[in-house]
């Protein structure tokens, strides 16, 4: 596969996968999760690769979620919402080899749930996280409700779904939901030593604790599916409709208006 919406590197052991999107803050589409699927395929049984870098380019945005502009109803891929965000978060947790998010920017929606799902975050001092599906009519029932409770518990996780508000780096840390923080210049050599250290360790040992790591958690997935034909149905309202035509008109959204 040709990649056209992201960028992906090998050296020394670690794979770094970059969604290559700027001009939406890197927001991805249908083509988007197909490319990274095949990337994280590429790196994930590559025994030459120890460790996998999940990030963005540039420096504003890590990831936002799905790219409005491409939903309409439904996104322009494949699968029950027109993305095959399932597959590609499965894969994320399948792929036997630690996969470290490196967030400078907006991790924001369905970037929020990515960098949930590695199983390392780093982030910059700049980075922010949160979610939006509420304010623009939709939701990640799987990894992003289920799972993110189970890492900032409950209570933190329903506000910030139910409210959607943004969370500094340094709030990030203290909730769970990141590893380390570091200054924005600091943040490629945070990296590069997180990696250094997993590439000394056994790889067999590290793939069989993340098995063992995602086997208490993986019924989530089945979770996921059932919200998923849920989403899918729900993208084809007028209520979640309004949501994505207030995005794009750039207006409040009223959602009571369709509400049942």
């Amino acid at each position: 596969m040709s990649y056209e919406d992201i960028v992906f590197t090998a050296e020394g052991g670690v794979a770094t996968i970059a969604i290559n999107r700027p001009k939406v803050m890197n927001a991805f589409r249908g083509r988007t999760c197909e490319e990274l699927i095949h990337a994280f395929h590429k790196a994930g049984w590559d025994r030459s690769i120890g460790v996998i870098v999940l990030t963005g380019t540039g420096d504003r945005a890590f990831c936002t979620g799905g790219d409005q502009s491409a939903h309409d109803g439904n996104y322009d891929g494949r699968g029950l919402i027109g993305l095959p965000v399932e597959e590609l978060h499965s894969l994320i947790r399948e792929v036997p080899k630690p996969v470290i998010a490196r967030v400078q920017g907006y991790a924001i929606g369905g970037g929020n749930v990515l960098a949930t799902l590695c199983d390392l975050t780093i982030a910059s001092e700049r980075a922010q996280f949160g979610q939006v599906g509420p304010k623009v009519g939709s939701v990640d029932p799987g990894f992003g409700t289920a799972y993110l409770a189970r890492i900032v518990g409950e209570k933190k996780a329903r506000e910030m779904w139910y409210l959607c508000r943004r969370y500094s780096a340094a709030e990030a840390l203290a909730m769970g939901l990141v590893n380390a923080v570091v200054p924005h210049e600091e943040l490629d050599a945070e990296v590069a030593r997180w990696c250094a250290e997993i590439l000394e360790r056994s790889p067999t040992a590290i793939a069989i604790a993340k098995r063992s790591f995602n086997a208490d958690s993986d019924n989530i997935r089945g979770i996921g599916g059932l919200g998923m034909q849920a989403l899918a149905l729900y993208y084809q309202t007028e209520e979640s409709k309004e949501g994505v035509r207030a995005f794009n008109e750039k207006r409040k959204p009223d959602f009571r208006r369709h509400a049942r």
